[in-house]
C-alpha cells in the first residue's frame, strides 16, 4: 500500500493555463512535475485531443484520458495519471447528457476515480434541468460500480456549495442555482448513501474555505468572497484510507483553485 496524491482542477481553458504563471513563477509543466500528483484531474478544458500539443496531451510522466464536448471550445475533462488503468470510460451512458465531454473514469483493480464536471443550471430552467438529470445518471453510474465491490473516488466541479458555511453569501444566494435546496438535496442524497465530502470529514466547521472566485466581481479573490464548488467524494470504506484532504488557494491561472486528496491505496 502507497501514499497517492489526487489534484482536482477546474481551469477554465487548459490552453491559457499553460500559458499562465501559477505559483511561485512556474508554469503548468514546471508546477505539475514539482507538486507530482498520481491522478490531475481537470475539468473545463475546452479543447480537443487534436487541439493540444503531444506534452499537453501526455506530459512527462503522465497519461492523459480527455473527453471532449461536441462543440468546440466548451467544457470537456482530461485525467492525467501515472499509472495506466484497467479500463476507461468516458460515457455516462445517455446520450442526451454525453455530448459535452463531462466524464473521466479509470477504473483500477481495486478502485475507480470519476473526474467529473457537472453542469451549471443558470443559464434557464431547461439547464438547471440538464443538471439535475446529470446527478441523478451520474449517481447511478457510481452506485453501479459500488455493487461490483468498487471503491469510488469521484472529484470535480460539482458547481453547488453544499452549506451556507460553503460559501460567502448565503442568503443573497438561496434563489441562485449553485446553492438550489434542490441542488444541495442532491449532495445530501448521496452522502446520505455513503459517500463523504473528503474536506469536510477533516474540517466539520471550518468557513471561509472557498475554491472559486467570481471574476466578474472585481477584488473577489483577494478579498476571498467566494464559494467551495470543487470537491472530492469517497465511498465510505475508503475514509480511513485518506490521510488529508486540503485546497490550493495560492494556485492561480484559473477563477477555480485545485482541491486535493492523499489516500493509502
Amino acid at each position: 500500500m502507497k501514499e497517492k496524491t489526487l489534484f482536482s482542477w477546474n481551469v477554465n481553458g487548459v490552453r491559457a493555463l499553460v500559458k499562465k504563471k501559477l505559483v511561485d513563477e512556474q508554469d503548468f509543466f514546471e508546477w505539475l512535475e514539482t507538486a507530482s500528483p498520481d491522478f490531475l484531474c481537470l475539468q473545463e478544458t475546452k479543447a480537443h485531443p487534436e487541439q493540444v500539443t503531444d506534452k499537453l496531451l501526455n506530459p512527462p510522466g503522465y497519461k492523459g484520458y480527455w473527453s471532449a464536448a461536441e462543440r468546440k471550445g466548451y467544457s470537456g475533462v482530461v485525467t492525467f495519471a501515472k499509472e495506466e488503468p484497467l479500463n476507461v470510460a468516458t460515457e455516462l451512458g445517455s446520450k442526451k447528457l454525453d455530448n459535452e465531454g463531462r466524464y473521466v473514469i479509470l477504473e483500477y483493480s481495486d478502485f475507480v476515480l470519476a473526474n467529473a464536471y457537472f453542469p451549471n443550471g443558470k443559464k434557464n430552467a431547461e439547464r438547471l434541468q440538464y443538471k439535475l438529470d446529470y446527478y441523478d445518471k451520474f449517481l447511478e453510474v457510481m452506485e453501479n460500480y459500488r455493487k461490483k465491490g468498487k471503491s469510488v473516488i469521484f472529484c470535480g466541479d460539482v458547481n453547488t456549495a453544499h452549506k451556507p458555511m460553503d460559501l460567502t453569501h448565503p442568503k443573497a444566494n438561496e434563489t441562485i442555482s449553485g446553492f438550489l435546496p434542490i441542488e444541495r438535496a442532491w449532495i445530501d442524497k448521496i452522502i446520505g448513501l455513503g459517500y463523504i465530502d473528503s474536506f469536510r470529514h477533516f474540517f466539520p466547521n471550518e468557513s471561509e474555505k472557498y475554491t472559486w472566485w467570481s471574476v466578474r466581481n472585481i477584488g473577489a479573490r483577494e478579498r476571498n468572497v467566494g464559494w467551495r464548488l470543487d470537491y472530492f467524494f469517497v465511498s465510505s470504506d475508503l475514509i480511513e484510507k485518506v490521510t488529508k484532504a486540503y485546497i490550493l488557494p495560492e494556485v492561480m491561472g484559473s477563477d477555480h483553485c485545485p482541491v486535493g486528496l492523499d489516500l493509502m491505496l
